[in-house]
C-alpha cells in the first residue's frame, strides 16, 4: 500500500473537548461526504468554547458537536484511529484497525494566569497543527499504484569533496564505487541506495545528469509501466520514457515532483540491450508516436 485507505476515521483524546473536537470539525470540512468522521474520549466533558471559536475563524461550525465516550463507539464504524494526546495517557480503542498518533499539546492549559487571548493563541496553534497533518493525510488517502523501486538515488552538495567522501564512507560502511574531481558515487546494496556527493564549487551542475533524486525499477518494461502510471496519476512528465546511450546508458523517465524537483525513474541496460546501441547514440523513445 502506497498511502492510507480509509473511509471512517475516529479521533481520540482524553476529554473529547478540544483537540479531537477540532480534528473532527476540520476533517468533516476537508473530506466532506467521502469520509465518516467521529471523535471521542476516555473522560468526555464538553466542547471547549475556545475550540468552537478557533474553528469559527476558519468558517467551520462545531457548536453542535458533542463530547462522547470512547466506549460508546461501535468498533465496526471505524477503519482508522488517530490519537491526539501528548502528555496524557490516550484512550484505548478496542477495534482492530490501523492507528496513527499525533501528539498535540493540550491547548486548554490548566493555568489560571493565562488571559483569554493567550488561550486563543494556544488553540489556534493546536488547530493549525491538526489541520496541517490532516492535509497530508488527505493527500495520502488512496494513493494510486506506483512503480516498484529496487534502488534509491540521491545526491547532495558538499563544500569539500574529500572530507565528504571520508565521512560518507564511514557512515555508509562502504568505499565509493567511483569518483572524479567533481563527484563521488557510493553504491550500497544493503541500503539499496545509489548516493552521490557533488562538490559545491560554484559551477553549474546539470540537474538532469547528477543533481536529482531517482529510483531504479529494474527493467525497460518497468520504466514504460512507470510512465503509464505517472500519466494516469496526473504527475508532470518532464521527459517521456526513453533509452539513452550517452554517459551511463539507461532506460529512463523524468518526472517533476510538486516542488519542481527532477525525479528520474530508471533501469540499467542488459548486455543484449547495450549491444543494440545505435551508431548515432540518439535516444530511443519507448512510448508515444516516436516509440520504436
Amino acid at each position: 500500500m502506497n498511502g492510507f485507505s480509509f473511509d471512517r476515521v475516529l479521533f481520540l483524546c482524553v476529554a473529547n473537548s478540544a483537540r479531537s473536537q477540532m480534528a473532527e470539525g476540520l476533517a468533516r470540512d476537508l473530506f466532506g461526504d467521502d469520509v465518516a468522521v467521529q471523535s471521542a474520549g476516555s473522560a468526555p466533558t464538553r466542547v471547549n468554547p475556545f475550540a468552537i471559536e478557533a474553528l469559527a475563524e476558519l468558517g467551520i461550525d462545531i457548536s453542535t458537536q458533542t463530547s462522547k465516550a470512547v466506549d460508546a463507539v461501535d468498533p465496526g464504524s471505524v477503519d482508522l484511529v488517530i490519537t491526539l494526546c501528548a502528555e496524557e495517557v490516550c484512550p484505548v480503542f478496542l477495534g482492530e484497525v490501523p492507528r496513527l498518533h499525533w501528539p498535540i499539546a493540550d491547548p486548554d492549559r490548566a493555568d489560571p494566569s493565562l488571559t483569554d487571548e493567550e488561550r486563543r493563541v494556544h488553540f489556534r496553534s493546536a488547530r493549525d497543527a491538526i489541520r496541517g497533518r490532516l492535509q497530508v493525510l488527505a493527500a495520502l488517502r488512496d494513493v494510486p499504484a506506483g512503480p516498484t523501486p529496487h534502488e534509491f538515488h540521491a545526491s547532495i552538495r558538499v563544500p569539500d569533496l574529500g572530507e565528504g567522501a571520508r565521512f560518507y564512507a564511514w557512515l555508509l560502511g562502504t568505499a565509493p564505487k567511483e569518483w572524479t574531481h567533481r563527484y563521488v558515487t557510493f553504491v550500497s546494496a544493503p541500503l539499496r541506495t545509489n548516493f552521490v556527493l557533488l562538490v559545491s564549487d560554484g559551477k553549474t551542475l546539470h540537474q538532469d545528469t547528477l543533481y536529482h533524486l531517482g529510483i531504479d525499477v529494474g527493467s525497460k518494461a518497468a520504466v514504460v509501466e512507470a510512465h503509464q502510471r505517472a500519466a494516469t496519476a496526473g504527475w508532470t512528465i518532464r521527459k517521456p520514457a526513453r533509452t539513452t546511450w550517452r554517459g551511463t546508458p539507461l532506460h529512463e523517465l523524468w518526472l517533476e515532483d510538486p516542488g519542481g524537483n527532477a525525479i528520474e525513474i530508471y533501469a540499467r541496460l542488459t548486455p543484449d540491450e547495450l549491444a543494440a546501441m545505435p551508431a548515432d547514440q540518439e535516444p530511443v523513445f519507448l512510448v508515444g508516436p516516436d516509440a520504436t
